[in-house]
């Protein structure tokens, strides 16, 4: 499985690359950038999409024509919309999701920004949300967007992953260090 995850991130990172070094020689990065979004909401949004992509009852054609017909709905970019139904008539659609991460990924690099995920015990105020995008920009070096998410099973503190690094500060996490250093000594 973590091989196939692999070979797919690799294919998408090729045509991502492509599409990218296109569209960046064109100046188009701000609506690539946007309409990557549009199409990663759209792929956690619709179920038929994602069942489209990645069937195999489906013939080339008929992909290449269905992603088409999206491409043209969402007004996608000429470079954009050819990319995908390039990925039909090659049966790579199934590639889209990394497809549109590595893009998200390329465009964020290019204007010096990180992405950092962050999952907090509970929602965090529009002000802590700013001084801890201000704490991990002054620790990078890089402007740094915040994806967050609440779970609550952390019972206080966050998670923050930036890049490789991850920081947990969650009580789940040092109540199972705890319970480690417990067992341990038991």
């Amino acid at each position: 499985m973590a091989n196939s995850a692999s070979i797919s991130a690799s294919i998408a990172g090729r045509y991502a690359q492509a599409l990218f070094d296109i569209v960046k020689e064109e100046g188009g990065l701000d609506a690539l950038a946007d309409q990557a979004g549009q199409m990663d909401a759209a792929l956690q949004e619709s179920g038929d999409l994602r069942a489209m992509i990645a069937s195999p009852m489906l013939t080339r054609a008929q992909q290449e024509s269905a992603i088409g017909a999206i491409a043209e709905k969402m007004a996608l970019a000429p470079a954009f919309a050819n990319t995908l139904r390039l990925l039909a008539r090659n049966r790579r659609l199934f590639v889209l999701p990394q497809l549109v991460a590595r893009l998200s990924a390329l465009v964020a690099d290019e204007r010096g920004e990180l992405t950092a995920d962050v999952t907090s015990a509970a929602e965090l105020s529009a002000d802590q949300k700013k001084r801890l995008a201000d704490t991990l920009s002054e620790k990078s070096g890089k402007k740094v967007k915040l994806n967050t998410r609440v779970d609550e099973s952390l019972i206080g503190g966050m998670i923050v992953k930036m890049g490789s690094q991850m920081i947990d500060s969650s009580i789940r996490s040092k109540l199972a260090s705890l319970q480690n250093a417990m067992k341990e000594v038991g």
